[in-house]
């Protein structure tokens, strides 16, 4: 039997041998097919076919985008722009004008091998990994999907290779177990100018407010404990990858921030100017959260102002003067610094779908991808957002229908849209004095019991006031999408989620640790001395 007859074989890249891969699992996905083996111990999270097959759809976009720039940019011997027709080969085949991209923390290679056998415009994909069993695993499914053209492994710490790559690489996707902080120094270094950084983030127990403490030791901010947790993350994330970056006179435009499942996903753009960089402190901002109505509001760490004809006006706003919450009269907390600006790129997201629906047959998410692109084209670019089960809670009243409630804010004359990042939500410009004047104006008619209001102040602040000017009329663009579009998966699996840490690289180090133990117990004297 031949070895593309018999999927439970594979070539030995080294010593070009048939191996008997019959105790392994075969895991198909898009075009690739890889071994993952449970002696192996490498981490494999079937879950994260969304993730992948998003980054896909961004890649190709981005490889399309870079391919074209080549050739605008193109100048003949006297300097002067000449049309150059590159002809791009198809996925799987090196292009030399192409983009070069270091998947970091690549387990399998599942995702380094797709990009070569799905992306157009690739000149090299780089999988590396400081796990020695999950590169041999990576080269033996790198050569069974005969992707060696394109895939390069590297052994090694993911931080050194960046480091010792600088400028090498257009796009960079780390998708660690965990936090990517420790990543973030050496990855801004190496990405070229204009290139993508593409990083997940699972520890959201962390960037949701359970751990603050730990949340200001990975990425320099306090989190909190709000509802809009989920958007929290993505800022605290990109205010993270920001501050990265402007250590080196670089600065971070986010063209894609998403928060799926059980993680976040950004996707950003980085690029070099030290005069860019001041404008960083006009995008962060400190959150107060009251700890009563959950209530917010943003202050930010800077400001510019536009002078036409002249650079940029950089100054420190003045402190907030607000000492308790208006609403409910409790005290607030103090997070961040988080990124205040946009969390998308339009366009290039408008790009994104177009490519997806036109290549819908390549990605089996497909439907999904259309669902949660086509929400983050409607949002709102206003900070965080309320849902309607955490804001009539605070009254002890039945929920509001979402779409009477975003009937009222429209008839207010504010803007309102959905946030992909949890059901049942609400992203408007309306100040909270509004948002609470519609909940009174519910309450009329949708009473509240005495004795819930007898024993919570919070709730008793809240109603003791008058509303005003709150119209119910149902508005013809209250309506969602919500109905329409695939926004969050089934479970795929039981007990399904982040996974279990891979197993490969902890017990190459406790053999590490093994042997230098043994080392010590014969040579008691050298210890010592190493000690000393």
């Amino acid at each position: 039997m031949d070895i593309e007859s018999n999927p439970l074989k594979e070539v030995d890249p080294i010593n070009q041998t048939v191996n008997d891969q019959s105790s392994n699992n075969v895991v198909k996905e898009g075009k690739a097919e890889i071994f993952t083996s449970s002696a192996n111990k490498v981490f494999y999270n079937p879950v994260q076919e969304f993730n992948r097959d998003l980054s896909i759809a961004v890649l190709s976009v981005f490889a399309e985008e870079h391919i074209n720039e080549k050739k605008s940019k193109k100048r003949n011997v006297e300097g002067d722009l000449k049309d150059v027709n590159y002809q791009v080969p198809p996925a799987g085949v090196p292009c030399e004008h192409g983009i070069r991209i270091l998947e970091a923390l690549s387990a399998t290679g599942l995702r380094s091998i797709r990009f070569a056998l799905e992306i157009e415009g690739l000149k090299e994909v780089v999988a590396n990994d400081i796990s020695a069993q999950a590169v041999e695993a990576i080269k033996r499914n790198v050569a069974h999907n005969k992707a060696s053209d394109l895939v390069k492994t590297n052994h090694g710490d993911a931080s050194h290779l960046m480091y010792s790559s600088k400028l090498s690489f257009e796009c960079i996707d780390l998708d660690p177990y965990g936090s990517p902080s420790r990543f973030l120094d050496s990855a801004v270094q190496a990405v070229k100018d204009g290139g993508l950084l593409l990083i997940t983030c699972t520890d959201m127990a962390v960037l949701a407010g359970n751990a603050p403490e730990t949340c200001y030791i990975k990425y320099g901010s306090i989190s909190l404990r709000t509802p809009a947790c989920h958007e929290m993350a993505l800022r605290i994330a990109l205010q993270c990858v920001a501050s990265h970056a402007g250590r080196y006179g670089r600065y971070i435009v986010p063209i894609l921030s998403v928060s799926v499942d059980f993680y976040i996903r950004i996707i950003i753009k980085i690029f070099t100017s030290p005069a860019m960089c001041k404008q960083t402190t006009s995008k962060l901002s400190n959150v107060y959260l009251c700890v009563g109505c959950k209530s917010f509001l943003f202050h930010p760490l800077g400001s510019m102002t536009k002078r036409e004809g002249k650079p940029p006006k950089y100054s420190l706003p003045h402190a907030p003067a607000i000492t308790v919450c208006e609403h409910c009269g409790r005290n607030f907390q103090i997070g961040g610094p988080v990124w205040s600006a946009g969390l998308h790129d339009k366009d290039f997201i408008k790009k994104i779908l177009a490519h997806v629906n036109k290549n819908s047959e390549k990605y089996n998410t497909y439907r999904r991808i259309e669902g949660v692109l086509s929400l983050l084209l409607d949002e709102l670019e206003a900070p965080l957002y309320c849902t309607l089960d955490s804001l009539c809670s605070k009254v002890h009243c039945i929920t509001i229908p979402l779409r009477i409630f975003r009937s009222a804010l429209l008839n207010g004359g504010y803007d309102v849209s959905e946030s992909h990042a949890a059901p049942n939500s609400v992203k408007t410009n309306a100040p909270f004095s509004f948002i609470w004047d519609i909940i009174r104006e519910w309450v009329k008619t949708h009473p509240v019991g005495k004795k819930r209001l007898e024993k919570d102040f919070v709730a008793r602040s809240l109603l003791d006031k008058t509303p005003d000017n709150v119209d119910f009329s149902i508005h013809p663009d209250s309506a969602t999408q919500a109905g329409e579009i695939l926004r969050f998966q089934c479970n795929p699996l039981p007990h399904w989620g982040p996974g279990y840490r891979a197993t490969s690289n902890l017990l190459e180090v406790k053999e590490e640790k093994r042997k230098q133990q043994e080392k010590k117990k014969i040579n008691p004297d050298e210890s010592v001395k190493n000690d000393a």
